[in-house]
């Protein structure tokens, strides 16, 4: 029998964001090491190329800039077998149409996300995002793996020693600033107090859109705290999250990274929460390890937050300013807190 019919022929479909994309990474991983003959196709947008681009659970990457109808001719020629639809929305369905081949869809959960947000109900399953981003392989019996995500930086993309101060050679926290939304992201002047508090090398994280402001941080002591943002592509900036000692974020896509190198995250949220599902995820076979080291009292990663807000959350994206005009979520948080669990992480555990 000729080889090439017993062939499986994917096309997973997700258009963004950074974090999202991160996310779905188990899902090709998954795909072609239990599957023997799945070819895996991934369709994007051009600019969230580089994230997949040197991914090798991926055989070929389709991107998406403007023309929708375009993609589509091309995707026809590709004959798929199925479609794994882990975006969901009117431009996926318009694909999944065109392409008329058997298809599995993420349930993105937006009733019970709207009945949390504008009610106040809960009735969010106690489900990581990316386990139901797995449910739409269970027809083919593919199974959580337990590895985690996936990143993989291409070779050229890595920083160099000499792209950073020689003071943070022997390791640095990072520290990241940058978020899609202004009510996902620690305010400055706590970002400014934790940084004056930190007695260890840090580098800033970000786009080019908070570089004014980590420039503001940096100025407080410019030998201890250096500003990456908007200095660094992605993969770049990727791999400076993936040698840090520890990673401070946001609700954000850098914080995703970090849980796929394995980096321990303390994540700060504001107007979203962890229920939504998308909390550092770092798969059951590294938790266990983690679990049975009895030298460490560190764990992979620290939720803070302020709990039992009446306004939160109040998106499950965010806004550009807080809605209510008082920014509790975030300004609440404590940042001797935030200070004491760095301090947890930095610091070698005492021997008794």
């Amino acid at each position: 029998m000729n080889k090439e019919l017993c062939i499986m022929k994917f096309l997973i479909i997700r258009f963004s964001s950074i974090g999202d994309i991160v996310l779905t990474t188990p899902v090709p991983r998954c795909l072609k090491k239990q599957i023997a003959t799945a070819e895996v196709h991934y369709l994007t947008k051009t600019s969230y190329n580089s994230i997949l681009s040197a991914n090798p659970y991926i055989d070929k990457i389709h991107l998406l800039q403007n023309d929708l109808d375009a993609v589509i001719a091309t995707l026809k020629q590709e004959d798929y077998d199925y479609v794994i639809d882990l975006h969901h929305n009117l431009r996926t369905l318009k694909v999944k149409r065109a392409l008329g081949k058997p298809s599995f869809s993420f349930n993105k959960l937006n009733i019970e996300k709207w009945m949390l947000t504008a009610l106040k109900i809960n009735r969010l399953p106690p489900v990581h995002i990316v386990d139901r981003y797995l449910d739409t392989l269970k027809s083919f019996g593919v199974k959580n793996d337990g590895a985690g995500l996936d990143y993989f930086i291409p070779e050229g993309e890595l920083v160099k020693e000499t792209d950073i101060p020689a003071s943070h050679h022997a390791g640095y926290i990072g520290i990241v600033i940058g978020a899609a939304y202004q009510t996902k992201k620690f305010p400055l002047h706590k970002l400014q107090a934790i940084c004056q508090s930190i007695q260890h090398p840090i580098i800033l994280l970000g786009g080019p859109e908070d570089r004014e402001d980590g420039e503001k941080i940096a100025t407080i002591d410019d030998v201890k705290i250096y500003n990456a943002c908007g200095k660094f592509s992605l993969n770049e900036s990727a791999d400076l999250v993936r040698r840090a000692k520890l990673i401070v974020a946001n609700d954000t896509g850098l914080m995703h990274i970090a849980a796929a190198f394995k980096r321990p995250v303390i994540s700060l949220w504001g107007n979203t929460i962890p229920e939504f599902g998308m909390y550092p995820y770092y798969g059951d076979n590294y938790l266990q390890r983690i679990s049975q080291n009895t030298d460490s009292d560190k764990k992979s990663y620290e939720i803070t937050e302020i709990k039992n807000l009446s306004c939160r959350p109040c998106s499950k994206i965010g806004y550009k300013k807080c809605p209510k005009g008082h920014f509790k979520c975030m300004e609440l948080l404590s940042v001797t807190d935030i200070e004491e669990k760095i301090n947890t992480y930095i610091q070698p555990k005492k021997r008794v």
